[in-house]
């Protein structure tokens, strides 16, 4: 018997394949109760990115419509069937049907998932103690930590410093311990400084970056996963392997460099996708 198998990435899912529209809903409950209804019926399937309900348009009968946002395609598959001429929360039948919107540029440029989401999504497929992610180096660049420009990394004389910021560079790891496989990923976060902040200001805005760039780092990792689920319903983890990541971890305290230009550039540059490589090897859990 063939199992047949579904992709799941850590992006914003955009395809029609994956996207639902539900209509007919009638106006007997309020939109708070629909979303509710909606969210809990379709989430029985599998996970969902989005539920959105919207009121129907003045011209058309008083009532609602919804989009869900599956990140499976054969779930949402599987969910349309299921659901499509039944009553689900209602005294009469909804219809539910696939999209067919076209929107190829959309698609072509999917957005990554945020911290949370990423989190969200692993934990539905890996279970809490199927993942982690440790910090391999937090790295400071900042323009006021270098020597001469003040005590305690602050610069002196307030506005005496001409290019005065906070910048952090951070690696982390997440691993899949059950499968046997692993990823890196880098975030870098900056904010300028004016020169008037004070010790406790300028000490929040460190934490909060080192923050931020920890998370960054992690979804720069999710981005490089892929989960296969099987028919079966096991999963399979598959990771884009960089072949300048495969390194000892007592080596990637120098691999965090960052050039002079605005890190904000650097992204919209697109980084070098081309030269990373994939390994296809699959490790699937028992």
């Amino acid at each position: 018997m063939e199992i047949v198998a579904d992709i799941i990435e850590f992006r914003v899912p955009s395809e029609n394949n994956k996207t639902l529209f539900v209509w007919d809903i009638l106006p007997d409950n309020s939109e708070a109760y629909v979303y509710e209804a909606i969210w809990n019926v379709f989430s029985a399937f599998g996970a969902l990115y989005l539920v959105k309900v919207c009121p129907n348009a003045a011209l058309a009968k008083p009532g609602f419509y919804a989009m869900v946002k599956f990140y499976s395609a054969a779930q949402a598959s599987k969910a349309q069937s299921s659901t499509d001429k039944t009553c689900l929360f209602q005294r009469s039948p909804v219809t539910v049907r696939l999209s067919t919107r076209v929107n190829s540029a959309f698609q072509l440029n999917a957005k990554p998932l945020s911290h949370a989401r990423c989190q969200e999504l692993a934990n539905h497929y890996l279970g809490f103690n199927g993942w982690s992610t440790h910090i391999l180096t937090m790295k400071d660049f900042s323009s006021c930590s270098r020597p001469g420009t003040g005590i305690d990394g602050l610069p002196e004389g307030g506005s005496g410093s001409q290019e005065s910021f906070l910048k952090y560079g951070c690696m982390v790891e997440v691993t899949f311990p059950q499968h046997g496989t692993s990823c890196r990923g880098i975030g870098v976060t900056e904010e300028p400084l004016d020169g008037d902040e004070r010790l406790e200001e300028v000490l929040w805005k460190r934490g909060k970056l080192q923050k931020w760039a920890r998370d960054k780092a992690v979804v720069n990792a999710f981005e490089k996963v892929l989960l296969v689920v099987l028919g079966n319903g096991k999963v399979a983890v598959e990771c884009k392997i960089d072949p300048d990541e495969i390194l000892p971890n007592d080596e990637v305290e120098g691999i965090i460099k960052v050039n002079d230009i605005p890190w904000s550039e650097y992204e919209k540059a697109g980084g070098d996708e081309e030269d990373i490589s994939w390994d296809f090897s699959l490790h699937v859990a028992d």
